[in-house]
């Protein structure tokens, strides 16, 4: 039991990877109050979560049903991150300054998209989920899991807050070189995903030849 839940800690932090999605956090929460910032850590959180249980207990129909491949979903997820990694890179990211009466709306916007689907919730988090569900036997198991991936989605939410205090310490000048180069890692990360899910799927069409 213990060797499972810390396959599912370890397996489940390095997926998602909360360091990872910080910078980008950090770049589309910049004109966002303190209070704001919280709320969209606790949102994208909150879903990353339910979306990992959604596809643990249910993956496996879902794909079926609507004749989804994890390899598909890895290349859709490689072009979000080559967009988003383009405008980090021109600093197109957070041009404007977010209106008072927008704010609600661009909260629950980036709560899901990107900051959930695809930074946190990937397709090797997805996949993962599906895996380690399937893999545990009894309910005490999947009981393990899912307090595992309770524990590393708060070490999520901790993670991204703190990066209000970083972006005071870099100030804007600071948050704009490290945008753009997050931009750079960003576009390199699209390119991995886009290639690892097109590769099987062109060689899957050559062998059926």
């Amino acid at each position: 039991m213990f060797t499972f839940c810390l396959l599912c800690f370890t397996s489940f932090f390095t997926l998602i990877n909360p360091l990872g999605a910080m910078p980008v956090f950090m770049t589309m929460t910049m004109e966002l109050d303190e209070k704001e910032r919280r709320k969209v850590a606790w949102k994208a959180s909150l879903v990353s979560f339910l979306i990992i249980m959604l596809f643990a207990i249910s993956g496996d129909l879902l794909f079926r049903f609507f004749g989804i491949s994890i390899n598909s979903l890895r290349i859709v997820g490689g072009i979000i991150f080559l967009i988003m990694g383009m405008d980090m890179l021109q600093a197109r990211l957070v041009k404007t300054k977010v209106k008072e009466s927008e704010v609600k709306s661009y909260v629950n916007d980036i709560s899901i998209t990107p900051l959930s689907i695809p930074m946190l919730c990937g397709p090797g988090a997805i996949t993962n989920a599906i895996v380690m569900w399937n893999r545990a036997t009894d309910w005490e198991m999947k009981s393990i899991m899912v307090v595992a991936v309770a524990f590393v989605i708060m070490l999520v939410y901790c993670i991204l807050r703190s990066s209000s205090r970083i972006i005071k310490i870099l100030g804007e000048t600071g948050n704009n070189v490290m945008m753009r180069l997050m931009g750079l890692i960003v576009m390199v990360i699209a390119v991995e995903f886009f290639f690892s899910g097109l590769k099987p799927i062109v060689i899957d069409i050559f062998t059926s030849f």
